[in-house]
């Protein structure tokens, strides 16, 4: 039996067919070459291949500067050879740990990878501890996301951070890469100014700020939406962390956030009617397990299956 997620990815995902999809160790990912289409694959195949092209995505198409990740095509969508993405670059490290799990890369080429990205970073325009949305993937150099947007971006930056933090954890072995990947992570992780973000101490978060427009974007963040876990990195800061106070004052404190009704006789415990799009669920849980995760709003295990299980049933 179909679980709902791989119903929505076999409805959505058109793959690639590959010759070979089994697991193997290497210094980087199996070269791969497209025959035609695979029929009858099994779930469990299809995750792998999916999982695997995800993976190839950050590891052959990563800028060969810094390593980062590309926002997408850029030249495709005219943003030039530089751009590269702060939020995508966490999401591609949390795939490269996978990657060293399932054997596709061996644990010292991804150690040396990310520890050439968590280099570059240290050197990367921040202001306040926080990266912009894109930066130049050759000096580190901030690109605006558009025309006020051309400073720190929390959001972005917390998606970074997820996998930053994901990987200072997994990379635990006393050698000289491992023990420097996780020492320049506590560094960029130590910097974070959260409490500035406040704007001058408002119980909320704000996703910009700029040096040059100051607060002009005027975006508190409240829920419930995929900027979860920026409140949950708040709060944990080292240094610098936020109050439960901008937490139940301002992310819980929304016309969508607590919502309660039933959809398809599904019950929806936060969120816009119907959940909206299944990222609002998915961003915050990749480092966060929502399993046995509760507050006084919800279960976030419940959260998430019936989120994707409205999205399935419409």
């Amino acid at each position: 039996m179909k679980t709902p997620l791989l119903l929505i990815i076999s409805m959505f995902l058109i793959l690639p067919v590959f010759a070979q999809h089994q697991k193997k160790a290497g210094p980087g990912p199996d070269i791969i070459k497209p025959v035609g289409v695979i029929q009858g694959l099994s779930d469990e195949e299809l995750l792998d291949v999916v999982q695997r092209q995800t993976f190839r995505y950050f590891w052959d198409f990563a800028h060969p500067v810094s390593g980062l990740a590309r926002e997408r095509s850029n030249e495709a969508y005219g943003y030039g050879n530089e751009v590269v993405t702060t939020g995508g670059t966490g999401f591609g490290i949390m795939a490269t740990v996978v990657a060293v799990e399932r054997g596709w890369i061996t644990r010292d080429s991804a150690a040396r990878h990310l520890l050439k990205m968590v280099r570059f970073l240290s050197k990367s325009d921040s202001y306040h501890g926080v990266f912009p949305h894109w930066l130049n993937g050759s000096t580190g150099k901030t690109i605006p996301f558009s025309r006020k947007d051309d400073g720190a971006d929390l959001v972005e930056s917390s998606y970074l951070f997820q996998g930053l933090l994901t990987a200072r954890q997994y990379f635990s072995h006393d050698n000289p890469e491992e023990s420097e990947l996780r020492n320049r992570i506590n560094w960029l992780w130590n910097d974070i100014e959260w409490d500035w973000f406040t704007r001058g101490g408002r119980e909320v978060l704000y996703w910009h700020w700029s040096p040059n427009n100051d607060w002009a974007m005027n975006f508190a963040v409240r829920g419930f939406n995929e900027c979860l876990i920026m409140y949950v990195l708040a709060a944990s800061g080292e240094r610098h962390p936020v109050s439960p106070a901008v937490y139940h004052n301002g992310w819980a404190q929304s016309n969508f956030f607590k919502n309660g009704k039933e959809f398809y006789g599904i019950k929806l415990p936060l969120g816009f009617d119907y959940g909206g799009p299944l990222f609002f669920s998915h961003y915050s849980f990749l480092g966060l397990n929502p399993k046995g995760l509760k507050d006084r709003y919800a279960d976030y295990w419940e959260q998430n299956r019936n989120h994707t299980l409205i999205n399935h049933a419409h």
